[in-house]
């Protein structure tokens, strides 16, 4: 009689096992986070938006990336979608190169939420510099709104 905690054990890694081989990629594919959508929810209505008409920033990257525009869920407006259609480099994508701004995926977030702004306000709106002095908490704190800029997160 095989121990029941074998029995789990074993399941455990075939459950495991599983998982590894659907996560395996093909060789010369790009891993599904290297060139994975970017989207924003833009409040107009999916008729007003156009793929051929899209606001500056996004129109700087003219053949280079893919566009997605469908209605956003619960009549909510738009969504826009892009993603490069080159997926970058292992290089580019590499901590040291997100770090130093280098990601051109940081890029391609910056100009869908200046593209955005656009859309929704006519302008691109950014925060207004402090009015106090800096304090090296306040250095700290300034230091990761800058990288938030490219990471689209603070």
């Amino acid at each position: 009689m095989i121990p029941r905690k074998s029995l789990w054990v074993a399941a455990a890694g075939v459950a495991a096992a599983a998982v590894a081989v659907r996560r395996a990629r093909t060789p010369g594919s790009a891993p599904s986070s290297a060139n994975r959508w970017q989207a924003v929810t833009v409040n107009c209505a999916p008729e007003d938006l156009r793929a051929d008409k899209l606001p500056p920033p996004l129109q700087e990257y003219g053949e280079r990336i893919e566009t997605r525009i469908s209605p956003a869920p619960a009549d909510r407006g738009t969504e826009l979608a892009v993603r490069l259609k080159q997926p970058p480099s292992d290089l580019a994508r590499s901590v040291p190169a997100r770090l130093a701004g280098q990601d051109p995926r940081q890029d391609l977030r910056r100009a869908l939420r200046e593209a955005k702004s656009l859309l929704e306000a006519g302008e691109v709106l950014v925060p207004d510099e402090p009015t106090t002095h800096d304090t090296p908490g306040g250095k700290v704190i300034g230091l990761f709104s800058r990288r938030a800029d490219g990471e689209g997160v603070l």
